[in-house]
């Protein structure tokens, strides 16, 4: 048994070495970062779309759609760079969008939803009025006249910089019946401009010199994010229902900043009072039971970042009151260790008797506590209510940790003491009437 425990010991102060490595800020670039921040607590971008039923039949919107749609936005911030972005669809016709770390929101805006409409037309000289006029360029594909848009792009464009001005540029690939179009239209052309239109504003009139049927490029863009957003939008496609926005927030980091500041300040206060309370009325078994609590809350902290769980502020919430649980199996287990120490036990019966008892009632009441959790997740979640969300995984995974803290490193720690003095003295516990 006491090797057993030896081994038990040293793989949980592996355990607890290799949390701190982890929770710890090192130079590593890929654990080395901090827990995942959610809205709260990093600021960013909050937004809630609604499909807009004056622009389209309410009876043409269905839930495939609304999947396509939610696919896309994907795509675009995917491609935009946001780590870590929240996008769920919300009843039958709405769609919530968080983008952490995003301060512009009005560019959030405009690459999520923007429709990125993009047609060729040809130039045919100018009207009585002086206006020039285009014409949208169209080719014959199987006997039928095809109008040449960017629904017949594949999802290849790719932002660059043009060597020859050193501006940046946006190359685009057709598909086989586009590129049959596009070397139609550039044939008759040739000599002639020939205009890109983007949400029927003209972004470019480029002179055809030659043949093309693949590969073409859009130049004369403002800047390299500009470039960028339309290299976004071009390859999700437009979007297939027309959106609005019924709610925006941009949230402020600094709030978040001085939110963790406090709770930091709060958790450790109470932490400090907790183990006050443990050492004067537990003795030795305090003690114990104090360090099995750090080593708890570091693998809590780890898993935090390993998973990752998104730490919003009543997240931080949850971590504290699992902790206070955590301490609450612990007392279970001294008080039943004190009524077989009444009984004449030894530290070692009592020892065992104790954790097997408490065993019963530690595990019911954490078991009734898991399920509020996942309750909580679910129905957040199906909400968009990021606060309940991380308050119940949190508060989940702190539960099951502190099962693992009491029934396993706490017991461990507790077993390597017997056959020493302070098991001879009884310190381990308070005094036992």
């Amino acid at each position: 048994m006491h090797r057993r425990n030896l081994i038990y010991f040293a793989a949980i102060l592996a355990l607890f070495a290799f949390g701190l490595w982890v929770v710890i800020p090192w130079d590593s670039e890929s654990l080395g970062r901090g827990p995942r921040l959610g809205l709260d607590l990093e600021g960013g971008t909050h937004l809630i779309y609604q499909v807009d039923y004056q622009k389209i039949d309410p009876q043409k919107v269905g839930k495939d759609d609304m999947e396509g749609v939610k696919k896309k936005i994907e795509r675009r911030i995917e491609d935009y760079g946001v780590t870590e972005p929240t996008i769920q669809l919300q009843g039958e016709d709405r769609i919530l969008v968080q983008l952490p770390g995003i301060k512009d929101i009005n560019e959030a805006i405009e690459v999520i939803g923007k429709t990125a409409q993009l047609d060729f037309r040809e130039w045919k000289g100018m009207d009585e009025e002086g206006n020039e006029v285009w014409v949208l360029a169209t080719g014959i594909v199987d006997g039928e006249e095809v109008e040449l848009t960017g629904a017949l792009l594949k999802p290849e464009c790719r932002t660059d910089l043009d060597p020859r001005s050193n501006q940046p540029k946006v190359v685009f690939h057709w598909d086989k019946k586009g590129a049959e179009i596009f070397e139609q239209v550039t044939k008759r052309n040739i000599g002639k401009p020939l205009g890109i239109f983007l949400d029927d504003e003209r972004i470019s009139a480029p002179t055809v010199i030659a043949v093309i049927k693949r590969e073409g490029e859009i130049t004369r863009l403002a800047s390299w994010d500009e470039a960028r957003n339309l290299t976004i939008q071009l390859n999700s496609g437009a979007l297939d229902v027309p959106l609005k926005i019924i709610e925006q927030q941009d949230i402020n980091p600094t709030l978040g900043s001085d939110d963790i500041h406090k709770s930091m300040i709060a958790g450790i206060l109470g932490a400090i009072l907790l183990g006050l309370f443990l050492i004067l009325y537990y003795r030795v078994s305090g003690v114990v039971a104090c360090l099995a609590l750090a080593i708890y809350a570091v693998l809590v902290l780890t898993i935090y970042k390993l998973v990752p769980v998104t730490l919003t502020l009543s997240g931080i919430a949850g971590f504290i009151i699992s902790i206070g649980m955590a301490v609450d199996g612990n007392v279970l287990i001294f008080e039943r260790m004190k009524e077989e120490v009444r009984g004449g036990r030894t530290f070692g019966a009592a020892l065992e008797a104790g954790f097997d008892r408490a065993w019963s009632a530690i595990r019911d009441s954490q078991v009734t506590t898991i399920i509020v959790c996942l309750i909580l997740w679910w129905v957040g979640d199906g909400l968009g209510a990021f606060q309940i969300v991380g308050f119940a995984q949190t508060l989940l995974t702190g539960v099951i940790m502190s099962l693992f803290s009491a029934m396993f490193i706490t017991r461990t720690f507790m077993r390597l003491l017997v056959g020493t003095r302070l098991a001879r003295t009884k310190l381990y516990l308070s005094r036992v009437k």
